[in-house]
């Protein structure tokens, strides 16, 4: 089973200044449980003058209780007072002519639980010629965020109890053990309820990013790119301290 939702935001800065801000967002008061972001590689395209951009960002991470109840230790694996640290991979594009930007997160750890892949599509909303310099008050910029979920886990419980009807079915019986009926409703049960945890997490993780950024957009506005970097330090100093 596949569920995803989508929603849509308008930031009142230019597009510059918000892809600028995208680049710089960790860490700052929303995201303290980001405890490190790397870039793997960065590429310019030639021959469109596109910006091509893959990092990995290393999260500490805390699974929901309900979730743990759920999973069996086998699954869990090195799981400490329900944390753990996790990587996401992100791959970005800009195309700063056409005024656009397209990112996709995904995570690398837990996939065989959960996979959750977030994609943004960020477009100017004023004319091209209008204006292509970083002036945070120029133009806006919207947003468009897909978040698709997947719970691996619950597809292979759900095929295990498959196959073990069809075994049962093999030996003659006229129709499934009511054992196995029931596990497989236990394992769409498992599956749904992981699901609808991701759905409720990772839309006050949207809320979280929305701030995160405003924040980082606002220190943009008042005090330029060292404005930035001086917020950044001293929110990487209250990372240091909390943990």
């Amino acid at each position: 089973m596949v569920k995803f939702f989508e929603t849509s935001f308008t930031y009142d800065y230019s597009f510059p200044a918000v892809t600028l801000a995208y680049f710089l967002r960790y860490p700052n008061p929303y995201s303290t449980h980001v405890l490190s972001t790397d870039v793997i590689s960065r590429t310019v395209d030639p021959s469109s003058g596109r910006l091509h951009t893959l990092r990995v960002h290393r999260k500490s991470s805390r699974l929901p209780p309900a979730v743990l109840k759920l999973l069996p230790k086998s699954v869990l694996g090195s799981v400490r007072g329900g944390r753990s640290e996790s990587y996401i991979l992100e791959s970005s594009t800009i195309d700063i002519k056409e005024g656009w930007m397209k990112t996709e997160s995904k995570n690398l750890d837990w996939t065989g639980i959960l996979s959750v892949v977030e994609k943004q599509e960020y477009r100017r909303n004023v004319p091209a010629n209008e204006s292509d310099d970083f002036k945070v008050d120029t133009g806006t910029t919207g947003v468009v965020t897909t978040v698709i979920f997947k719970s691996r886990l619950g597809d292979r419980l759900r095929a295990r109890a498959t196959r073990k009807g069809e075994a049962a079915l093999g030996e003659g019986d006229d129709e499934p053990p009511k054992r196995s009926l029931l596990a497989s409703w236990s394992t769409i049960g498992i599956q749904r309820s992981i699901e609808a945890i991701a759905s409720r997490k990772t839309e006050n993780q949207l809320g979280n990013s929305k701030q995160g950024m405003t924040i980082v957009l606002e220190r943009l506005r008042s005090g330029g790119l060292v404005g930035v970097l001086d917020g950044m330090r001293r929110d990487s100093q209250g990372v240091l301290k909390s943990g």
